[in-house]
């Protein structure tokens, strides 16, 4: 057998601890209206069904908040797998001109070759130095597929 080729992966870190924690908060935030709702009603007659509807919409917008946290991407000789919030792409070598990191830029780009860009939404700027090592291995993994 061969030797196994590198494999470069990356997931945004800072923005799945940050969503992470907003949907712990928002999740608890509406357990405690709902269960609160029955006792100040203001004169408004509130039921179970209205605090299990509560406790929903705040299960729903949590659910929202971790789709935010769901970009991924994974590289290896063949080609790309980036899934961004929403799509999910497969990317061969050849069609890619430069992996790209603009200034100001909140993540990286693909160029591909019929002039279009593809957001790497999983390799964000907040992320520092592990962003840099991500970049520069992708950059390695285009150079060593050949000419594109």
């Amino acid at each position: 057998m061969g030797e196994v080729g590198i494999v470069v992966s990356a997931r945004p870190v800072r923005l799945r601890a940050v969503c992470g924690v907003l949907a712990g908060v928002v999740l608890v935030v509406f357990a405690v209206i709902a269960v609160l709702l029955r006792r100040y009603n203001n004169g408004a007659a509130f039921g179970p069904a209205d605090q299990v509807s509560m406790f929903g919409i705040g299960v729903a917008v949590a659910a929202g908040l971790l789709v935010l946290a769901r970009p991924s991407l994974s590289a290896d000789e063949s080609g790309l797998r980036v899934r961004n919030i929403i799509g999910r792409h497969e990317v061969p070598w050849q069609v890619v001109r430069g992996v790209s990191f603009r200034d100001g830029a909140p993540w990286a780009t693909l160029e591909l070759a019929d002039d279009e860009q593809l957001p790497l939404m999983a390799v964000q700027a907040v992320d520092g130095d592990r962003t840099v090592a991500v970049v520069e291995a992708l950059r390695a993994l285009h150079r060593g597929a050949g000419p594109g």
